[in-house]
């Protein structure tokens, strides 16, 4: 029920967008420029500061580290192996396979609280400063490779990415922000959660995502079964103990990461597509989350 209720505000946003693209005259024009100020700016400043502010030695943490690389990988290859497998069209999958292995970090956090304290957050950081840029190049890689876009130059030019690997570089060298600035990319971050969710509903036209359900089921299968499947099998093995573990877990259970479909649409991919996933996977995750867990001893 925990769980649930923390999803309920995320589902909520999403539904508020449904609603104001239906019953407003907005016109596609409001909603292509929201879009490009969550993805410029406000998604950016998000995930600096959150990268940022969770101080993580990774050299201390390379265990487990190595273990949420292993968890992220195994989502890229599979859903890379389904778009073969399933034939999909080529610009509808290289905006839908990151819905496979990117995660809702703030869902993350807010969980890893819940679970563990400060320890729980402090662990959750080791995935933020390891998921979040990896999985960010293999979205862009992904989408630059099917718009016929230069891999670096896009990866260069990307703002999600030049801010993860920002907000690392800063963390290595154990910089601190002065509070005004801190203060502002806070603001600017937290603007971001609800016009994203927003964007999303926006963007799910259902009669523009139909379709290729056989590949949707299997990237949500891919988030929600095999991901924290495979995060479980690699607990044991590593034989952490019930905090990292419930974190690992945790991490390959998330729904998709909301930022899918800002990328999606900016780059010139199948936005309502995206956003499909996106809401399934957030609803799936409600009954995914507490499932996965109850397996952590």
């Amino acid at each position: 029920m925990a769980t649930l209720l923390l999803l309920v505000p995320d589902l909520a946003l999403i539904l508020t967008g449904v609603l104001l693209a239906r019953l407003t005259k907005w016109g596609d024009g409001f909603w292509s420029a929201l879009e490009k100020l969550i993805y410029n700016l406000l998604f950016p400043a998000l995930l600096f500061t959150a990268i940022v502010r969770n101080k993580v030695d990774l050299a201390q943490a390379a265990p487990f580290a190595a273990s949420v690389l292993a968890v992220l990988c195994t989502g890229i290859a599979l859903g890379l192996l389904g778009g073969r497998l399933m034939k999909v069209e080529p610009r509808r999958f290289s905006s839908a396979v990151q819905c496979a292995f990117r995660f809702n970090s703030y869902v993350a956090l807010a969980l890893s609280q819940r679970i563990g304290g400060d320890a729980g957050v402090a662990i959750c950081a080791v995935v933020v400063a390891v998921a979040v840029p990896t999985g960010n190049i293999a979205a862009v890689w992904s989408l630059a490779r099917q718009s016929g876009a230069g891999l670096w130059g896009a990866l260069l030019r990307n703002p999600l990415v030049v801010a993860t690997v920002s907000g690392l570089l800063v963390n290595a060298v154990g910089l601190s922000l002065p509070e005004p600035l801190s203060a502002y990319l806070t603001r600017l971050g937290a603007a971001a959660i609800a016009l994203g969710l927003i964007a999303v509903g926006a963007g799910l036209k259902l009669s523009d995502s139909r379709g290729d359900d056989q590949f949707a089921f299997y990237a949500v299968a891919v988030k929600l079964v095999a991901m924290p499947l495979a995060a479980l099998l690699i607990a044991r093995l590593a034989g952490f103990e019930t905090l990292p573990s419930k974190i690992l877990v945790l991490f390959g259970a998330m729904p998709s990461a909301s930022a899918c479909y800002i990328l999606a649409t900016r780059m010139g991919g199948d936005g309502p597509y995206v956003a499909r996933l996106i809401t399934l996977t957030t609803i799936a995750s409600a009954v995914a989350i507490p499932f996965w867990l109850s397996w952590v001893v």
